[in-house]
């Protein structure tokens, strides 16, 4: 009798045990535009496959808004944070919010300003910006056979990636093999698909010549396309190239529109940090940046990408 008793009381706290924490991951997105929307999916979908919950804030471009939300992640004590800056220079304020908070933190798909001398406990999950607007750069050039003038559609300057990105378009037209090709003009137009049409139509109106625009994402691209569209400047052989391979962008290139895009692969980033907020929590090494690597899309390989993002 006495060993049922025990054997009883011994299922009775294994019953009344609390049962196991499941991980709440909190998501801090710059915005939900058709790319970060796709990352956002593969965060949350990511998170559901590994048991844990994500919590997503959208800042919609207000970087006072995103350091509030981070804020309310902190004073909820979320397991880790995930953060898509709305702008790059405010990371180091970021970073010391939330490890002030003993809270892993990882950024994704925008580099913050203080990578260098992320702490311990931080980590950076995105594409090497240095190939995305070197690719797209050098597939122009050769489309152009190494000559000619062209126009840069730039992003959202306050973002590491839009400085970068065109950077890379300088120092490719800096090279040997496409030293004949020139930036007539360069113009922020901060990832919008209507500032990008918007812009076209002033370079039209203003009859800069051109050869080719380049664009650091497919929205800007669209954009532009759109506007030669609507001053009936388009011809099949018309150069546009973006970054991205948003699902618009491939459908615009299956019709023939966009030359060249380069996939960055979305869904991978936002699982890429929901993997790396996992181990962090779990005190597990990782590296500082994760890469997930930036592929070059074309006309020739399109149905290979057709879906990915």
């Amino acid at each position: 009798m006495k060993k049922m008793l025990i054997v009883a009381a011994a299922a009775a706290a294994t019953l009344a045990a609390p049962m196991a924490h499941a991980q709440k991951v909190g998501l801090a997105m710059a915005e939900l535009d058709t790319f970060l929307t796709i990352l956002k999916n593969g965060t949350v979908d990511a998170g559901k496959k590994a048991g844990a919950t994500v919590q997503v804030e959208d800042a919609q471009g207000d970087v006072g808004k995103q350091l509030s939300q981070i804020q309310n992640l902190i004073a909820q004590k979320v397991d880790a944070i995930i953060v898509n800056p709305v702008d790059t220079d405010a990371t180091p304020k970021i970073t010391k919010m939330v490890t002030d908070a003993k809270i892993p933190l990882v950024y994704v798909n925008r580099k913050p300003v203080d990578f260098a001398k992320l702490p311990a406990g931080v980590a950076f999950v995105a594409s090497d910006e240095k190939v995305s607007g070197t690719v797209q750069t050098q597939e122009v050039c050769r489309l152009l056979k190494g000559k000619g003038n062209v126009l840069v559609l730039m992003g959202e300057l306050s973002n590491e990636a839009a400085r970068t990105r065109t950077q890379d378009i300088e120092d490719v037209v800096a090279t040997k093999e496409c030293s004949g090709i020139k930036i007539a003009d360069k113009r922020e137009g901060k990832w919008s698909r209507t500032n990008g049409q918007d812009i076209m139509t002033n370079w039209l109106s203003s009859g800069v010549k051109f050869d080719a625009v380049i664009a650091n994402n497919d929205e800007m691209a669209i954009g532009a396309i759109n506007a030669l569209k609507a001053a009936k400047k388009w011809t099949p052989a018309s150069i546009v190239a973006g970054i991205d391979a948003t699902p618009d962008a491939l459908a615009s290139m299956k019709a023939g529109d966009l030359k060249v895009t380069v996939f960055q692969n979305a869904a991978g980033q936002g699982s890429g940090a929901v993997e790396t907020a996992l181990k962090l929590i779990k005190k597990q090494p990782v590296d500082r940046f994760v890469n997930v690597p930036f592929e070059l899309v074309t006309p020739a390989n399109l149905a290979k990408y057709s879906g990915k993002n």
